[in-house]
């Protein structure tokens, strides 16, 4: 095998002006939450109660969403079982997802991991894959090409976290608990891409990664953000097979797809799930957070395959699974490899991701004109309610109630959007936003700029 590396092409979060006024965007009703993560000796169920039967809605349609109450039940042991886990669909059905918390605190560090990667951005040099021909013409094989292909990057992660309960004879008590996950090698040094909620969204104190040679290595977090659901962790292992990326904004309906993770268990670790794009630029909402866009699929997405890769017939990695629906089958949701190319690619650049700083204050135009009675005639959109002096936007043309509705020509909806768009540049970058001001469309430039270390 080969010794190269990944060239990956292709606000501090902003804070609310008030609970009400500035939740992300919803695009489906939502009836029952489940989450259900196999962590200690029982089944976690977080839920709210049913009042409605499920019914569809279209994505474009804007319903409220009910008010969600969670029942935790635990019964916690030192000794290590499986965890599942997390999130919802935009259509209106149940999702369960297949969360598989747990985590160490992960930060935008700055570890240096490489300074070399000036190829063109879709240059993509993926090192140390083998050598598999995979022949489109035989559909009966091309999964088990694609497995012999990837199946050395494809990675379990166990996690330790610590646990809160009330004790029987009263009092908070604490015990620890482990939770496992999947990922997948991005890199030949040890970058691997994961879930953040597989790393328990940055609070688990012990990360151990288990590769497919059997041996298992202690694991560093470089990043995450659970409003993405994306985590990069590293560990200290060189040489190693590490995927191949595709683009998966040349994703059709109907192509074929492979999972491949560790559901249940590190037991069943390397079980792969075949099936194909059911469809595109889904969304879920999960505790008030929309995760979009998303890829549907019906290749079988079950607890413990969180984190791991979803292929395309050529065996490049298209997406990271994250989540399943409760209440059928064959509906499986992962977050598109173009999400998370922005931040592998800083990362590899100089070992860190900038935290752009806008420095301003939003609340979506929705809810705003609802609340104050305000009409900014567009039906999308953040309104600026405060701008900070130390922020990118401070010297710009933009004032307070114009009502941001792109950046760069991408559409703006809620604060998730603008979070996830903003991964796609650096510092002293140029961008152009799309504002309205009393009715008119117009656009301005704004030069980016970190947040400064004092605030």
């Amino acid at each position: 095998m080969s010794s190269e590396k990944n060239n990956f092409n292709n606000d501090n979060e902003l804070k609310k002006e008030n609970e009400n006024i500035n939740k992300p965007d919803e695009t489906v009703e939502e009836h029952t939450i489940n989450y259900s993560a196999v962590s200690g000796s029982k089944e976690y169920i977080y839920g709210h109660s049913e009042d409605n039967e499920p019914k569809v809605v279209k994505v474009e349609d804007r319903i409220k969403e009910p008010k969600m109450e969670y029942t935790v039940n635990e019964d916690v042991k030192s000794k290590p079982k499986r965890r599942g886990g997390r999130f919802l669909s935009t259509v209106a059905l149940v999702l369960v997802v297949s969360l598989v918390s747990g985590a160490a605190g992960g930060f935008v560090t700055s570890y240096y991991y490489r300074n070399n990667s000036n190829n063109n951005i879709n240059n993509v040099n993926n090192a140390n894959k083998q050598n598999i021909a995979i022949n489109l013409n035989n559909d009966a094989y091309f999964a088990a090409a694609v497995n012999e292909k990837a199946k050395d990057t494809v990675v379990g992660i166990t996690t330790t976290t610590v646990q809160a309960y009330n004790s029987f004879w009263g009092g908070r008590q604490e015990q620890d608990v482990q939770s496992i996950g999947s990922g997948v090698i991005v890199d030949p040094d040890g970058l691997i891409l994961t879930n953040s909620h597989v790393i328990g969204d940055g609070q688990a104190k012990n990360i151990i990664v288990s590769l497919i040679d059997g041996t298992t290595e202690q694991a560093q977090v470089l990043w995450y953000d659970s409003a993405l659901d994306l985590a990069v962790i590293k560990i200290n292992r060189a040489g190693l097979s590490s995927a191949e990326l595709g683009d998966s904004d040349t994703l059709m309906v109907g192509e074929p797809v492979v999972a491949i993770g560790n559901p249940m268990s590190l037991d069943l670790n390397g079980t792969l799930t075949t099936g194909v794009v059911s469809g595109l630029n889904r969304s879920i909402t999960v505790e008030n957070v929309t995760i979009k866009p998303l890829i549907q699929t019906d290749a079988s997405i079950n607890p413990g395959n969180s984190g791991g890769p979803l292929f395309n017939a050529q065996g490049k990695v298209i997406g990271i699974n994250t989540a399943k629906m409760s209440t059928a089958e064959g509906l499986g949701f992962s977050i598109p490899i173009n999400v998370a190319i922005p931040v592998l690619k800083q990362i590899s650049d100089s070992g860190s991701v900038d935290k752009i700083y806008l420095g301003i204050m939003v609340a979506n135009v929705d809810e705003y004109q609802n609340l104050y009675n305000k009409n900014f005639e567009t039906k999308y959109g953040l309104v600026i309610t405060k701008i900070d002096e130390n922020g990118s936007i401070y010297n710009s043309e933009l004032i307070l109630y114009d009502v941001i509705v792109k950046i760069n020509e991408e559409k703006i909806e809620n604060i998730n959007d603008l979070k996830r768009i903003l991964y796609k540049f650096k510092n002293n970058d140029k961008i152009t936003i799309t504002y309205i001001r009393d009715g008119k469309e117009k656009n301005t430039e704004v030069i980016l700029r970190v947040k400064p270390l004092d605030i």
